[in-house]
Formats: C-alpha cells, structure tokens, sequence
C-alpha cells in the first residue's frame, strides 16, 4: 500500500488568518498629556520648553526604584508620560530642569531603549527638579514630571538645555 500525505486544507487559511490580525492589529501609539517635541543639536531654546501641570497618585518607583547611577526614583504622577521628546541625533550632555515655582517636583525619564532610567529630585536649595546628564542616544524618551506627595497639580515649564 503507497503511503498517501493527508492534504491539509487549512495551511493557506491559517497563514491568511494570522496576516489578517497582524494588519487588523493597531500599532500601539507613543502618547502622552502634553504631547511629543523633537530636538536635534543646535536647537533654539524655546524648541527645548514645554508646559504642562503634575497629578496623579501613580508611583514613579513602579518604573524604576532607582536610575542608572543608582539615584532613588521618587514622586508620584500619572502612568502615562507627561512628554515625549524625540531627540534626533545623539547629545554628548543634556540639563533637563522643572520649573514649577519652587514647588517639590520629582524628574523620571526612560530612554529609548526602556533600560536607560535617568531620575531628579531637588536642585540644590530648589525643591524644584533637574539633572544634567551625558550621553543622550537618539531615539524617543518618555517624561514623567511628579510630585513628592500625591495628587497635587502644579503647572510647570519643563527646559532642555543642550550643553
């Protein structure tokens, strides 16, 4: 008796299948509250400034406890970003600060690879947050700006200076 392969019917639909959801699929967006900026060296300042408000009882320690040079990440905003910010090209040095009247603000930013955690708190006598850090690789960056305590709102500038 001649071995005889089943025929499978089914090979071409499941194919089809799995192609259709992929497309039916929406790509998850980048989003944030006050929307996404996009620097490249030699920016203008003000392409470097933002505004937006703090809020939210959403732990920044939940992302990260700690950054890349083990300072502690503290304060609290909401899960989704404040800001995107795309950066073009690769920054040798970058000062990121928050301006929010002298308020107790906390800084978190996670790097395009979502491993690179970089944390503020406190700038010398100024409650507000900031830090100044070298090697910024290109790609997208995700902003939290939080406070100390929960669910308070405060407006804010947010600055990126290029040094």
């Amino acid at each position: 008796m001649k071995y005889r392969r089943p025929r499978h019917h089914f090979r071409g639909s499941w194919m089809v299948a799995i192609i259709a959801a992929m497309i039916a699929t929406p790509a998850i967006a980048e989003t944030s509250h006050f929307g996404k900026f996009s620097l490249s060296p030699g920016f203008e300042p003000a392409a470097g400034t933002v505004t937006g408000h703090t809020g939210g009882f959403y732990s920044l320690s939940e992302i990260s406890r700690r950054d890349r040079d083990r300072n502690p990440c503290i304060g609290f905003a909401d899960p989704q970003p404040d800001h995107i910010l795309n950066l073009e090209q690769d920054f040798d040095r970058l000062n990121i600060q928050v301006n929010s009247g002298g308020y107790d603000t906390t800084l978190l930013i996670q790097g395009p690879d979502e491993k690179i955690i970089r944390c503020g708190d406190d700038t010398g006598t100024n409650k507000d947050a900031s830090f100044e850090d070298k090697d910024f690789k290109s790609g997208t960056y995700r902003i939290w700006v939080g406070t100390f305590n929960p669910g308070l709102r405060r407006n804010y500038t947010l600055t990126v200076q290029q040094k």
